[in-house]
């Protein structure tokens, strides 16, 4: 299931719920949240999207979203808008059986994948969910809005590994990014890409997950490791946010929309500066605006 977001006609279609209440029902259960988050009041939650609004005309550029696993496409709703606020085509998709709330016309499917990190590793999931982003690409390629020429995926958790999965495998894509997930296996990658990610997993010197260290060696485009000391790994998400607003204290010192602004800024910058050729400041090192993101083997 994928939905897209794409700038519209001021005016246009009908407030859009963030997700229907069998989609808000299966996650609040998979997190044991219900009481503290009614599904109804989840599916609830205001968007700045619109159902059936009308787009706007021209090409423009496209941007494909996976979520971490087991996770919904709506975490990254709020990236999502802001994106199509900017000028993008966003599709964000859903990985079927990998998630508690994708939702097909039949029903929400079971997420009976939700086990399988454990027992195959992430490299396999990876290039499974690599073959869905590059046949949503193929389903796309003809859709009249879309600039073919010009193409990024951006991805969160087990999503960041299937961007670095699938530009490795299909040239249409042309930049990546992986939001504190893994870099397995750690292949060559030859085009740009930017890995941002929170201490719990990518810590400098002290992180858990050592593929971003093996990799980084092997990525011969354009090339940024960014990290946020006060982040948790769902700070790049809406999760946070949405736990915060149900009355339930964050799990990290990054205010939850402090952390979504910093993944909407340097998220927006990359695709800017690598599908629209304008270069941006805030990748070229340390601001004063956003002394939260530090730069880690800054060349």
């Amino acid at each position: 299931m994928v939905t897209m977001y794409f700038p519209a006609v001021r005016g246009t279609g009908s407030q859009a719920p963030y997700m229907d209440v069998a989609e808000a029902s299966a996650l609040v259960d998979h997190y044991e949240i219900r009481a503290q988050l009614p599904p109804e009041k989840l599916a609830r939650a205001r968007t700045w999207s619109r159902t059936d609004a009308r787009p706007l005309p021209g090409k423009r550029p496209l941007v494909l979203l996976s979520p971490g696993y087991t996770v919904s496409r709506y975490s990254l709703t709020a990236l999502a808008e802001d994106l199509a606020s900017r000028g993008y085509i966003t599709a964000a998709v859903d990985h079927a059986f990998e998630s508690v709330a994708a939702k097909f016309p039949g029903g929400v499917l079971p997420c009976t994948a939700c086990e399988l990190p454990d027992k195959i590793g992430h490299g396999p999931i990876a290039l499974n969910r690599a073959t869905d982003l590059s046949f949503v690409l193929n389903e796309l390629r003809h859709h009249p809005l879309i600039d073919q020429r010009h193409i990024a995926v951006v991805g969160h958790s087990m999503g960041g590994d299937a961007a670095a999965t699938v530009m490795r495998a299909d040239s249409r894509v042309d930049a990546g990014i992986n939001m504190d997930g893994p870099m397995l296996p750690p292949d060559p990658l030859n085009r740009p890409f930017l890995l941002f990610g929170g201490p719990e997993l990518h810590d400098p010197g002290h992180a858990k997950d050592t593929s971003w260290d093996a990799v980084w060696p092997h990525m011969s485009g354009w090339k940024r490791w960014l990290h946020a000391p006060d982040a948790d790994h769902f700070s790049f998400t809406d999760l946070n946010l949405l736990i915060q607003q149900a009355g339930i204290d964050p799990p990290t010192p990054l205010d939850p929309a402090r952390g979504i602004s910093l993944t909407r800024t340097y998220a927006a910058a990359f695709v800017d500066q690598h599908l629209r050729g304008i270069p941006q400041r805030v990748l070229s090192g340390p601001t004063a605006e956003f002394p939260e993101i530090k730069f880690h083997n800054l060349r």
